[in-house]
């Protein structure tokens, strides 16, 4: 009895959605080379031939379409959707019929999936946009920009005494800055540093710079 194959299959690099028109052209292009009298690969769900002609009417289509004509526009869209069905199709196909064999699987003309996870990297340094005063008395409302994959953000406020630094912070943590963030119980015609760091897959950004408002 024949044990069962443990290949892992490659998943095709794919993402039509994202690719720009040429880069589509260049995949069915690539695509029909490679499995053009292919021998691991003889039972194709898609006829090549009519793959290459989807594929140069829509090569021809996004030439005519800078023209900027609505009408040809829609008909390029309408045989760029054909002709990535058609390699979805054929990417399905390409990857259980190479049963894992990488050499295989790139004479198709598709590209694997890369597997490999990039390791985190650190965040970028929170920008304060702006600080303005708040509704009430005593209120300071910070705006910052968000930032992809933060946890969460801290800001952090102290008085400003003879334009030196904070000689203690008080510090506020929340988890999104949308909608801009109010710090309230603050001393009018008090000036304050306000400073804020952000918390992400390797820890805590540094403390941006001080941005001071005198409170009202």
């Amino acid at each position: 009895m024949s044990k069962p194959n443990k290949n892992k299959l490659i998943k095709p690099l794919e993402g039509y959605t994202a690719m720009s028109d040429d880069d589509v052209v260049s995949r069915g292009t690539a695509v029909v080379t490679g499995l053009t009298g292919n021998t691991h690969f003889t039972t194709l769900p898609v006829d090549l031939v009519t793959l290459k002609a989807n594929v140069d009417s829509f090569h021809a289509l996004t030439v005519e379409a800078q023209d900027g004509s609505r009408k040809v526009i829609a008909q390029k869209n309408k045989q760029r959707e054909a002709v990535i069905k058609m390699l979805r199709l054929l990417a399905r196909y390409v990857e259980i019929t190479s049963d894992g064999d990488l050499a295989n699987f790139t004479s198709s003309g598709f590209l694997p999936a890369s597997t490999t996870k990039l390791p985190p990297s650190p965040l970028p340094l929170p920008v304060i946009r702006s600080v303005t005063h708040g509704v009430l008395s005593g209120e300071l409302v910070v705006q910052v920009e968000a930032i992809p994959k933060a946890v969460n953000y801290e800001i952090r406020y102290g008085t400003v005494m003879n334009g030196a630094a904070p000689g203690s912070w008080m510090s506020k943590v929340i988890t999104k800055v949308k909608p801009p963030v109010g710090i309230e119980g603050l001393t009018p015609g008090t000036i304050y540093a306000i400073q804020v760091r952000a918390l992400g897959p390797l820890g805590y950004t540094a403390w941006t710079d001080s941005t001071t408002c005198m409170c009202t």
